[in-house]
């Protein structure tokens, strides 16, 4: 094994057991299954709690992922297992829809193919998050098969452990930053994300960092626009649990706001972070009437539908699009909006997004820009992540450094606000930090993001006249 960097050792002696070697995962031999970092680390960690990728530790994952984990071509199987009376207990990535006409809940099974199996009803209300997007977790399943009662058999979840720290202390997190210069914490947090912090240069490690920035702050709403292949989704895909990413297709109001018929909120109720992958390719099965309750959302933080009551929500909202680059690797057209549907153009919408995140600055992902070294386990940092949102005092801090010149606009200085606070979250949780390192990793790199959206109202319509804002 390489050398321990600086900064992987303070990480191994002040955080111990919740740091990973990330090159475990890769050595592990998942094969083909497809699931989230965090969810890979955890039965990783689980089976190798000492670190150490022996045999014994290999064959208890192959045990694991036999036993728990099953294929999709297994599912046959795993039905008869039931049907022959068996318990089957499933790691799994959980939803449960509400059907009111039955006033029954209905639980989908991904790797049996299963929309329609029964589950206890205290379980959706222990763990909300089941309803709708689902989660990963443990379930225990039985079958029943058709009797007197039943016309039917029906397999059922009777039991259920989301995946979740065993402990998370806040307060020691943040204290523990104090032991880490600059440079080491950042590369500790690059590691955690999943990258090889030695692959980037200090500029494009802010870039990834910025991907982080709705996570730890409510109400970030950014717009990534890269080629292909530079990992825009690749962290909200692994990283957390309370964030839901929605690869292109169409996309209804039901589903992201608050269904009338189940009487049940949507994704931004329910998530930290609501994504739109491929957005160059999203449809909305009523344009109009989505993107008007969205800029609504986007301005207040509350929604209403169908003459429901105003909702609120803390959610963010995040557009990965690839756009064309020319030779010189910079975009295609001045307009960056130019091939996203219209009604994500709009200037009106544009003006409410914090950020533009200039994706075409990182290079494509290579083998050796993945983590091997040490980092955050993905389950403990996506938690630390979402605590992060709720914890105070970051915001003061902000208000006190705050220097923003070129601009009075409200939308500018709550953008640039809000995107200084989670920078200041992911790198000085310990709310310590000089004037200089504020203004250079804080509020610079806000006042950047800010600045192209600010560049791109004025090219699109007259009426925006053009700023040009400092720190």
């Amino acid at each position: 094994m390489a050398e321990l960097q600086r900064y992987e050792q303070k990480a191994q002696q002040v955080f111990g057991e919740v740091c990973v070697n990330k090159a475990l995962v890769q050595q592990a031999g998942f094969g083909t299954r497809s699931i989230p970092a965090f969810v890979s680390e955890w039965i990783v960690t689980r089976n190798a709690p000492d670190g150490v990728l022996d045999d014994t530790s290999r064959e208890r994952i192959r045990t694991f992922l036999n036993k728990h984990l099953p294929t999709r071509d297994q599912k046959e199987h795993l039905k008869a297992q039931l049907r022959n009376g068996e318990t089957l207990t499933v790691l799994d990535q959980y939803r449960v829809t509400v059907d009111l006409h039955q006033n029954e809940f209905r639980l989908a099974i991904p790797c049996l193919d299963e929309a329609a199996a029964s589950i206890e009803s205290h379980l959706p209300e222990t763990y909300p998050l089941l309803l709708g997007g689902g989660i990963w977790g443990v379930g225990k399943l039985q079958y029943y098969p058709p009797d007197y009662q039943r016309k039917t058999g029906q397999i059922w979840m009777v039991d259920f452990r989301p995946m979740q720290n065993a402990r998370l202390d806040m307060d020691l997190f943040c204290e523990n930053r104090a032991a880490f210069e600059l440079d080491e914490w950042r590369n500790l947090l690059i590691a955690s994300m999943g990258y090889n912090p030695e692959a980037y240069s200090i500029a494009q490690q802010m870039h990834l960092l910025t991907r982080l920035v709705p996570m730890v702050q409510q109400r970030v709403n950014l717009i990534e626009l890269a080629p292909k292949g530079t990992g825009k989704s690749f962290i909200f895909l692994n990283l957390s649990r309370h964030v839901r990413l929605v690869s292109g297709g169409k996309v209804t109001a039901a589903a992201l706001f608050y269904n009338n018929a189940t009487r049940q909120p949507g994704l931004l109720s329910n998530y930290d972070v609501v994504v739109f992958d491929e957005a160059q390719s999203i449809s909305f099965d009523n344009p109009g009437e989505i993107i008007g309750v969205l800029k609504d959302y986007l301005e207040s933080g509350s929604f209403a539908r169908g003459g429901t009551q105003k909702i609120e929500a803390g959610a963010g909202l995040v557009l990965l699009a690839n756009i064309p680059l020319d030779e010189y690797k910079r975009p295609l057209y001045d307009n960056l909006f130019a091939e996203l549907p219209a009604f994500l153009g709009e200037t009106a919408f544009i003006d409410r997004m914090h950020g533009i995140l200039p994706g075409w600055e990182l290079p494509r992902i290579q083998q050796s820009f993945i983590a091997t070294g040490m980092g955050f386990k993905a389950d403990y940092f996506g938690d630390v992540l979402h605590h992060l949102r709720s914890r105070a005092g970051y915001e003061h801090l902000v208000q006190q450094h705050n220097m923003i010149t070129g601009t009075n606009d409200r939308r500018d200085l709550t953008a640039i606000s809000r995107l200084a606070t989670g920078f200041c979250k992911l790198l000085f949780p310990h709310a310590t930090m000089s004037a200089g390192d504020f203004r250079e990793y804080c509020l610079k790199p806000a006042v950047q993001l800010r600045q192209r959206v600010r560049d791109q109202l004025c090219l699109l319509e007259p009426e925006y006249e053009a700023v040009r804002m400092g720190w």
